[in-house]
């Protein structure tokens, strides 16, 4: 039986995830706390390991109640660490220590009603399975379940189903979504998500894993199950699930079901 086997939330976009056992839904469809903030240069574009790999370097962890922040970063010792309160309205110091990390100004951007997702048509949490994720570690004798789930920032996380399940949850065409449910809550799946360079490395030393990319896409073409609508991917360096979703709560051990 499908199930909800874990919920991972990343409160800070580009940032260290927590897991945490239930998570609200809000109206606009991104899981509460989910990317709710987000680092900016000056030129309002986002910090992150797509563009600045020195985000690799930076370790967050939180509070139970996800209100207070410890930001630091090991190789810069002389940096120390920082502690954030997340219901502040000022950031002051906290953009000031991420100044002197990144040599360049640093800005916090907080949205805590959508958060900050990289598919603003799909805003919702993202989806795989654990079986997923277990395959893709085989295919890089080295990796574990572990750093494959932090290279690929999933939100939700299906347990009790086959590799790649998830990809029956698009359709054939943009547009054609297909409802599921979580619990009481439905979602709508949109479409496979499209990679970018994050995956490639390890998500602490920021290492780059040699030919991730085309080895990832070799196995995933191979793997292609005959449930997935294959006119979806122009490529193969896709994976999971991205979503819309109405609002509700998805707890840990919630069955999840289609149609």
């Amino acid at each position: 039986m499908a199930e909800l086997a874990r919920i991972r939330l990343y409160p800070f976009k580009a940032l260290d995830p927590v897991d945490v056992p239930v998570a609200d839904v809000l109206p606009s469809g991104a899981l509460k706390h989910d990317r709710a903030f987000a680092l900016v240069d000056a030129d309002g574009k986002f910090v992150n390991g797509k563009r600045i790999p020195a985000v690799h370097g930076l370790r967050a962890t939180f509070s139970d109640d996800l209100s207070v922040m410890t930001l630091s970063a090991p190789q810069r010792g002389d940096l120390g660490s920082i502690r954030t309160r997340l219901d502040s309205t000022s950031f002051t110091a906290l953009e000031a220590w991420l100044d002197e990390y990144f040599e360049f100004p640093v800005h916090v951007q907080h949205n805590p009603t959508g958060g900050f997702p990289d598919d603003t048509d799909a805003p919702g949490p993202t989806v795989i399975s654990t079986a997923t994720l277990e395959t893709i570690a085989s295919w890089f004798p080295g990796l574990s379940l572990e750093n494959v789930r932090l290279r690929f920032r999933a939100n939700l996380e299906i347990g009790g189903v086959p590799a790649f399940w998830e990809d029956r949850l698009f359709g054939a065409e943009k547009g054609a979504d297909v409802a599921f449910h979580i619990g009481a809550t439905r979602l709508f799946g949109t479409n496979p998500c499209q990679r970018c360079i994050v995956p490639t490395r390890d998500a602490s030393s920021g290492e780059q894993w040699p030919a991730f990319q085309k080895v990832f896409m070799e196995r995933r073409k191979e793997s292609l199950p005959p449930w997935a609508a294959a006119g979806r991917f122009n490529h193969f360096y896709r994976l999971a699930l991205n979503t819309r979703a109405e609002a509700g709560v998805v707890r840990v051990g919630d069955t999840v079901t289609t149609g």
